[in-house]
């Protein structure tokens, strides 16, 4: 339509000239056709932009089809089914849902390693479980000591330091750690389609949240650089804190104490002290996630449910019922009923990680 209006244009401005302007008409005609056919690009460009697939590493079907649908309508200011602005909250498990957790919790591997680092001032720790068994490496050992012992090991490697002290400490460690398996730095095991869910649902007015398991002060070390989410849009377990005059410094010291465990029946509650609202959208993986997505999806008006099913034993890890971590049993045995949409990460995802740089 451009070009044909440059055309229209042209032929009525050289009616108009008189003749003794024509041997300059070339020039100024092959000028205009320059600027209409920029004009005509720089169009053609935005409508190619805006036709972009906005999610590419999910494979088309009815998983990608039923999110691009749900997100669609629900910013549609004219159908039946907006929702405003304010009210478009959406949430997300981080371990084995935004990133891995193979083959232990990303948190749990990091307290390990702070043990050992911690152990020659701790000698006592070498004939003493759960530390024996950080120490030595022996998970069955770890597993063995239930959540108690766990707790004991978080408690130990977590505390007795301020939480910019931890945060530093912490920070430090995910710059430098490699996971054992995939051999690349844990914040580049997020997932790929995850980052670009995360960026549709923001882009078409959603405010995203991460609700986990994990400590709060550990996810929001990386929650915004890795997954543009900011430090005050993470819900997670914390322990408790006491404001303290160290040396004359104000401090917020972290105890050896749990304050808060964000899972299950927590993940409502957690949401709501942090959130204040119910969201309309629950992103999950397992039986820990439950209760979020009972709870998100039972709202009234448009809502939905959505676990990540790890399919991939070639490019990933495939586990569910029996598994250790992330165990999906209850979810996935109810996920038809409660018309929760399954991703089956081996079909429904053509890339898992970003890209290694």
């Amino acid at each position: 339509r451009a070009c044909w209006t440059g055309v229209l244009v042209a032929a009525e401005w050289r009616e108009a000239e008189p003749s003794r302007h024509s041997v300059h008409f070339g020039e100024r005609i092959l000028f205009l056709y320059r600027c209409v056919f920029l004009i005509a690009a720089i169009l053609f460009s935005a409508s190619v932009a805006q036709a972009a697939d906005p999610l590419p590493s999910w494979n088309d079907g009815p998983t990608k089809d039923a999110i691009e649908a749900f997100v669609t309508k629900v910013a549609d200011k004219d159908g039946p089914d907006f929702v405003p602005r304010a009210d478009r909250v959406a949430v997300f498990d981080n371990d084995g849902n935004l990133w891995a957790e193979k083959p232990f919790y990303f948190q749990l591997l990091f307290a390990i390693d702070r043990v050992k680092a911690m152990a020659p001032d701790h000698p006592d720790w070498k004939d003493k479980q759960p530390f024996k068994g950080a120490i030595e490496g022996d998970m069955k050992a770890l597993a063995a000591s239930g959540e108690r012992g766990l707790l004991e090991l978080l408690a130990a490697s977590h505390t007795g330091m301020s939480s910019a002290e931890f945060q530093k400490i912490a920070g430090e460690w995910l710059a430098t750690a490699k996971h054992p398996h995939f051999k690349r730095g844990y914040t580049e095991l997020v997932y790929q389609p995850m980052l670009e869910l995360l960026s549709f649902l923001r882009d078409n007015g959603f405010t995203t949240y991460i609700v986990s398991g994990g400590g709060i002060e550990f996810v929001r070390i990386f929650s915004e650089p890795v997954y543009g989410i900011p430090p005050a849009q993470v819900v997670g377990s914390s322990i408790k804190t006491e404001y303290q005059l160290v040396d004359g410094e104000p401090k917020i010291m972290r105890l050896p104490e749990m304050n808060f465990i964000d899972d299950k029946a927590g993940k409502p509650v957690g949401i709501n002290q942090h959130i204040g609202k119910r969201p309309i959208f629950a992103s999950g993986n397992s039986d820990g996630d439950f209760e979020m997505l009972e709870w998100t999806t039972a709202g009234e008006g448009p809502r939905f449910g959505l676990i990540v099913h790890h399919t991939d034993a070639d490019r990933e890890y495939a586990y569910d019922r029996d598994s250790h971590v992330g165990r999906l049993d209850k979810a996935l045995d109810q996920a038809v009923d409660r018309d929760w949409t399954v991703i089956d990460m081996k079909n429904d995802w053509n890339q898992i990680f970003p890209a290694a740089e």
